[in-house]
């Protein structure tokens, strides 16, 4: 008897019609692009605060929110950085809604992520450590980010290369951390060589008895340390308050009746407000 041979029916691979290719994967990521939508809508709420002056609501005037957006620590290169992070978030939603959904797409939104997560931790740890202060609006934002760094990692694509956990770990907490020293050296002008006018001026004020009230907390202290660049440390600087904000006043401020800030006392002297290196000169006596 003649064996029959069956042969396995062969797989047949279909083939895109000639002149028309598969469509590409274009699925946009829904829970990113949503997330970054919130954040858009409160970045884009600060920099109108920031554009116009007014307050935010929900935070009473002299509030936490005041003094952060109104810190040094609140613009970079001329612009809020609520602008910044309207920025960020924008390009985490482009790449969202457009990028396919393949492992390029994964790895530019979770450095987007760790970026942002970097940039508001850094924010918010300023705060709290410069100014004795939080701003509630930067907390939901730092909320929203931290929210899409970690959606994006819990979903990392299957395809993405063996690299350890431990290792890309200790990688995005040194990239967070280089972004986060770049900003405070930026911010604090640390970079920028000592004036060496601004440095006489500095010592003179000091030399000849001059007072410079303040507290640290406040934002046109900040912008007349500023002004003096890296000779700040030089002036003759009173806190009054170095028990915090809520911590009463210093007892050389209530003595001299320090009411605003920042007050100079430049022989008998009394000067309210932010004043120009130029006008201090002229009134201790410095040959500006």
């Amino acid at each position: 008897m003649s064996r029959r041979k069956h042969n396995k029916p062969k797989k047949q691979h279909t083939k895109p019609e000639p002149g028309r290719e598969a469509a590409p994967d274009k699925r946009p990521d829904w829970p990113i692009a949503a997330l970054s939508g919130v954040g858009l809508l409160i970045t884009g709420y600060l920099t109108v605060l920031a554009m116009t002056g007014a307050g935010a609501a929900f935070c009473a005037e002299g509030s936490g929110c005041d003094i952060v957006q109104a810190s040094r620590w609140s613009t970079l290169l001329g612009l809020p950085m609520a602008l910044w992070g309207f920025a960020l978030y924008l390009v985490i939603a482009v790449t969202a809604l457009t990028m396919p959904p393949r492992l390029k797409r994964w790895r530019r939104l979770s450095f987007l992520g760790l970026v942002g997560v970097a940039v508001s931790a850094y924010l918010t740890v300023t705060g709290i450590v410069f100014l004795d202060a939080v701003c509630l609006w930067c907390l939901a934002s730092f909320a929203v980010i931290t929210a899409i760094f970690v959606v994006t990692l819990l979903r990392r694509p299957e395809s993405a290369p063996g690299v350890p956990w431990t290792n890309w770990s200790a990688n995005s907490l040194l990239t967070a951390a280089i972004i986060a020293g770049v900003l405070f050296v930026w911010q604090n002008d640390l970079l920028r060589p000592e004036n060496p006018r601004l440095k006489a001026l500095a010592e003179h004020l000091d030399e000849s008895g001059a007072k410079f009230y303040g507290a640290f907390w406040c934002p046109a202290c900040q912008e007349q340390k500023r002004q003096f660049g890296s000779s700040a440390d030089r002036l003759p600087y009173v806190e009054c308050n170095p028990n915090g904000r809520g911590g009463g006043l210093a007892p050389a401020c209530a003595d001299n009746d320090v009411s605003r800030y920042p007050t100079w006392i430049i022989d008998g002297s009394r000067l309210q407000g932010v004043v120009e290196p130029e006008e201090l000169a002229r009134e201790s006596g410095f040959q500006w």
